[in-house]
């Protein structure tokens, strides 16, 4: 069987460099689509919650994201405080 080119050693030498780094360029890209999907994803998650938008910043941090999560888990959210208030307000009917 015939080889296409004369020295496969020497092809992949030229090549091996430049495939390198094509592969941890492509890989650094992914990585860098996957964090911003997951801090826009935690973000809107936190500020329907109640609570601020940035606080879903905090769950790319390795350790404060397991104190965020029983935080979510376990704490009361402003929305449903907001939500008792307003719920105990008497009913205002409009003046006709």
């Amino acid at each position: 069987m015939a080889c296409v080119c004369p020295n496969p050693e020497e092809m992949f030498g030229v090549l091996g460099p430049f495939v390198a780094v094509m592969v941890v360029f492509f890989v650094l890209l992914v990585l860098t689509a996957v964090v911003i999907i997951k801090a826009v994803l935690f973000c809107r998650i936190f500020s329907k919650a109640g609570y601020h938008w940035a606080l879903g910043l905090l769950m790319l941090v390795p350790i404060a994201c397991i104190v965020m999560l029983f935080v979510l888990a376990f704490g009361k959210w402003p929305i449903y405080k907001e939500l008792q208030q307003f719920r105990r307000q008497p009913d205002k009917k409009p003046a006709k």
